[in-house]
């Protein structure tokens, strides 16, 4: 069996773009993947491209030789894209593998250790903050629309959710993603303590439609810096959160408002390949390490997620794109001992 075609696809998704890579075989086998060039991934398909003639001839079998040659190939410029698009021909591979043998892609590492997966309905409330018409749903406007929209998550049998900061102004609930330069607060991300109310106000009025066995998570990505992410952890606090979610490149900073923390910390969505990660197990920056499947490779994501278990921490893959990601990830929370709970959007 050799890889005979490597072919990029793409998808209107709405408010944004999944795209896909198909690997074809000399013996009519077909490996598919999902990949992302939304979120500050742009020409991640060209880089594939660029790689897709390395991988003619090639047994796609061998996927730990193909991805090392890969890896070596782009050494000076590791990381970033070049992960990305490796991650996305390693997945694509592990496809034709699981086909050419019978089997699912789980069973090429020991099998699942579970048959269920925790899941839990991920960005809620955002997209319907600001996507509702694409959605064809009722826009929130208020932050007991969010107290209803919770109880509808609860009623089709979520155990948790995970929300971001939804200040509101101007009568209605708004956006706040400063980290990502799409509303005001960037590039200084200082801490405003006008946003204590508000994310108080939210995370109230979402624990008392749901009430307190609901896991309740808050992401706050890239929105502040140390003094922010620490001010805004003390502030949520009565909200009992399964975890806030924090995004920054500094793990010893991490491994500060961990400490200072009164609610467990997950973190490093953003993070390529087990040298990054490493620092963020050293100092134990974290109580949840966050895989992105899809950026790293179900081969690599593993390897991170037995790094993180020599550090007594499990993990839970970073899962916000289409339904064949969410097929990948659960993969890996199949088959990962130290899995804490799997992410989904609705």
């Amino acid at each position: 069996m050799k890889i005979e075609r490597v072919e990029t696809l793409r998808a209107d998704a709405g408010w944004r773009m999944f795209s896909y890579l198909k690997v074809t075989t000399s013996d009519g086998i077909t490996g598919w993947s999902e990949f992302n060039e939304s979120f500050g991934s742009a020409g991640l398909a060209d880089v594939i491209e660029k790689l897709a003639p390395l991988l003619i001839g090639r047994d796609p079998r061998r996927f730990e030789q193909v991805t090392q040659h890969l890896h070596v190939v782009t050494r000076q410029s590791r990381g970033g894209i070049n992960q990305q698009a490796i991650a996305a021909i390693e997945n694509a591979l592990l496809d034709i593998t699981g086909k050419a043998y019978g089997v699912p892609v789980c069973a090429l590492f020991g099998g699942p250790l579970r048959e269920r997966l925790p899941v839990y309905w991920s960005h809620f409330g955002t997209y319907r903050v600001r996507n509702h018409v694409l959605l064809g749903v009722p826009q929130l406007k208020t932050y007991d629309d969010m107290a209803r929209h919770a109880v509808e998550v609860k009623e089709r049998g979520f155990k948790a959710l995970k929300t971001n900061i939804a200040p509101f102004a101007n009568g209605q609930l708004n956006s706040f993603t400063p980290g990502f330069g799409r509303t005001p607060g960037w590039p200084e991300l200082n801490w405003d303590n006008t946003l204590t109310a508000g994310v108080t106000r939210q995370l109230t009025a979402i624990r008392e439609a749901v009430g307190p066995e609901m896991g309740l998570m808050l992401d706050i990505n890239f929105h502040f810096k140390t003094e922010g992410f620490r001010r805004l952890a003390q502030a949520v606090a009565p909200a009992s959160l399964t975890w806030l979610e924090i995004d920054t490149h500094d793990a010893p900073s991490l491994a500060l408002i961990r400490r200072d923390a009164p609610c467990p910390i997950a973190s490093c969505e953003t993070l390529h390949g087990r040298r990054e990660f490493k620092p963020y197990f050293e100092s134990y920056a974290q109580d949840v390490a966050i895989v992105d499947v899809v950026w790293n490779g179900l081969v690599e994501s593993l390897k991170i997620a037995a790094m993180a278990d020599v550090y007594e921490t499990n993990v839970a893959p970073h899962n916000f794109y289409g339904h064949l990601c969410s097929m990948i990830s659960a993969h890996f929370s199949a088959v990962v001992p130290n899995f804490r709970i799997m992410e989904i959007d609705i």
